[in-house]
Order: structure tokens, then C-alpha cells, then sequence
């Protein structure tokens, strides 16, 4: 877990990342956030970054709802306001423990481009077999197929993330199922998100995620207030993006009006 305290802090904000990253990616997103007056709290995902176990794995989806409670439980402690944040598949990270876990502490949400289905999702044959291997074999691993050009326009962030020692490039069997089994059931139960604010941002351009189900699933969500902008042009990391600071001034406008 990771921490980036302020003085007088007026919240407190809990950025859950997407796959085959880590938290350190965050790191100008997170100075933004200590700028206007939150303290922030985010980590690692099990099989990401430098957490153990195999990489690129989850036995469970639940191991990364379990992280969050982690992280919330600290945020908790400065008994101030919470923003959950989740970026692609951190976004359905979020999307997940809010209808599994008891989370009513916290003021408001924002998802970048959440995973709610993939852009480019593999061959049936492949997903057959998967579905097959990750009982028999559930660590048996591939090639993500991620591929940075496609997660941003931004040529400095894509030279990094190249040299990344730290990025996953593979995931298994067992990571795939569970990941789908969670899309399932975040587009199948979308009445079981609490009555939270929520402000979804979606790429216009998205290479990663399916934006037209990131849509469906918001236009079914029964809350009293939701908001939903699309960024035209933008690749997938909307927060990496030339546009960034855009899309921060989109975001903080947006927790200004819950935390004036």
C-alpha cells in the first residue's frame, strides 16, 4: 500500500489501477489530486506490480476486492470523504466490490474507461480452451495482447511503460475466466450498484475496452446522480493522454460539486 498525505486534507481519494500495471503509473494523477486537497491511497493488485505470487494470476476474482478493502479501511482512518477511483479493469474492480461489499462511506465515483468488455475479445476456440485449461491448468499463461500504442497518443508514457520492469505482459487461464466472470456480472446485476454519484469518462477511441458496453451498462444503472463524458479522439488512458489536464479539470469539477 502507498500512501501521499497532505496537510488540512479536505478528502480522501482511492485509486484502484488497471491490468497489467501498478500503482506507480499513477504518480502525476495522484499529485494532482495532493494539489486540490486530498490525500491519496492506492496499491498494487495481487499478480501486478511488486506483490507476490504468480504474475498476471488471480485464483479469485475477490483477491482484488479484497485489496480495496484494504485500501479503504485506511483511507477510513482520517474519517473524511472518499472518492473511489478505478482505471479499466481497476474500474471494474470498483464496479465489483461496490454491489459485493459494504462500502457506504464513500461520497462519490469516478471510472476511466472501465473494463465492462473488451474491445477485442479472442476467438471463441481460444476462449474455449481457456475456459477448459483454468481448471485443469489455471496458471497455464499467454500473451495479454495489450499493446501500448494502443493505450495512449502519448509518446513519453509509452516509451516508459516499455521500459517498465514492473509491467505484466502475460495472464493466465484462470485470470481470463475470473475477469469475465466479472463482466458478466456487473453488466447482469447493474441495480445492485449503490446510490452513489458516479462520473464514468470513457475514451472515444478505445482500443482496450468496449466502449458501446461501457454505455449500456451506465444507461441501466438506477441512480440519482450519474454522469457519463465521452473524450472524442482520446485512446484509453484518459489521464495519460495529451489532453490530460483536461480531463483531471473534467474530474475534479465533478468532486468540487460533491466536496464544495
Amino acid at each position: 500500500m502507498w500512501k501521499s498525505e497532505i496537510s488540512e486534507p479536505r478528502g480522501v481519494i482511492v485509486m484502484v489501477h488497471g491490468a497489467g500495471e501498478h500503482h506507480g503509473r499513477y504518480m502525476w494523477l495522484a499529485k494532482k489530486w495532493n494539489d486540490h486537497g486530498f490525500d491519496v491511497v492506492m496499491g498494487d493488485l495481487p499478480g501486478q506490480g511488486k506483490t507476490r505470487g504468480t504474475r498476471g494470476h488471480v485464483q479469485s476474482f475477490n483477491q482484488y476486492l479484497d485489496a480495496v478493502d484494504e485500501w479503504m479501511l485506511e483511507a477510513k482512518k482520517k474519517d473524511l470523504p472518499i472518492i473511489l477511483f478505478g482505471h479499466s479493469m481497476g474500474g471494474l474492480v470498483c464496479v465489483r466490490s461496490l454491489m459485493e461489499r459494504n462500502h457506504t462511506h464513500i461520497t462519490g465515483v469516478i471510472l476511466s474507461s472501465p473494463c465492462l468488455g473488451l474491445s477485442s475479445p479472442p476467438p471463441k476456440t481460444k476462449a474455449l480452451a481457456t475456459k477448459l485449461l483454468h481448471r485443469v491448468a489455471p496458471t497455464f499463461s499467454a500473451k495479454s495482447g495489450l499493446r501500448t500504442e494502443h493505450c495512449t497518443r502519448n509518446e513519453e508514457v509509452r516509451e516508459a511503460y516499455l521500459k517498465d520492469e514492473l509491467r505484466v505482459t502475460r495472464v493466465t487461464a484462470r485470470w481470463y475466466q475470473e475477469l469475465t466472470k466479472a463482466m458478466h456480472l456487473a453488466n447482469r446485476y447493474p441495480e445492485k450498484m449503490p446510490n452513489l454519484p458516479i462520473l464514468v469518462m470513457q475514451s472515444g477511441e478505445d482500443y482496450i475496452v468496449d466502449q458501446i458496453a461501457v454505455r449500456d451498462w451506465f444507461d441501466h444503472l438506477l441512480l440519482t446522480e450519474k454522469s457519463y463524458k465521452e473524450w472524442e479522439g482520446l485512446y484509453h488512458e484518459i489521464f495519460n493522454e495529451p489532453e490530460r489536464e483536461d480531463v483531471f479539470r473534467y474530474a475534479i469539477g465533478f468532486v468540487n460539486i460533491l466536496l464544495p
